[in-house]
C-alpha cells in the first residue's frame, strides 16, 4: 500500500503484516513503523543503529508512533493502536524500517476527521 486512510473517531486501528517470502527475518525481514512524515528518515537511520535485536526500531523514541516486530518469510505480525491520539492536520509515515527498506516501502497514514 501507499496510503491508508482511517477515522480519527476509530476506537483502534490494525494493521496485519504477512511476509510472502521465504528468507530469514535476519536477511530479508519486514516491519510496520508509523510515524510523523518529518520523522520518517530520522527514525529509520536510528533504527539501523538499533539492529535487530530492536526490531530496528530505536527504543524508546517518542517519535515511533506505533510499531510491529520485524517478521520472516511467512510469518505474520499485527499491532493495534487508537486512532484518536492522532491530529487530522498532521502528516504521518509509515514505512519498513528494515536496512535500505525505509526508502521504497513506504507510505501515508491519513487521518480524517
Amino acid at each position: 500500500l501507499t496510503e491508508i486512510n482511517v477515522s480519527k473517531k476509530c476506537e483502534s486501528v490494525t494493521i496485519n503484516l504477512a511476509h510472502s517470502g521465504q528468507l530469514q527475518a535476519s536477511v530479508m525481514g519486514h516491519n510496520w513503523v508509523l510515524t510523523k512524515a518529518a520523522d520518517l528518515e530520522g527514525v529509520a537511520n536510528d533504527g539501523m543503529a538499533a539492529g535487530l535485536d530492536a526490531d530496528y526500531v530505536p527504543l524508546n523514541d517518542t517519535r515511533v508512533l506505533a510499531a510491529s516486530s520485524v517478521i520472516g518469510g511467512g510469518e505474520t505480525t499485527s499491532i493495534t493502536f487508537a486512532a484518536s491520539n492522532f491530529d487530522s492536520s498532521e502528516q504521518y509515515a509509515f514505512f519498513c524500517s528494515f536496512p535500505g527498506h525505509s526508502y521504497s516501502m513506504r507510505g501515508n497514514f491519513i487521518v480524517s476527521p
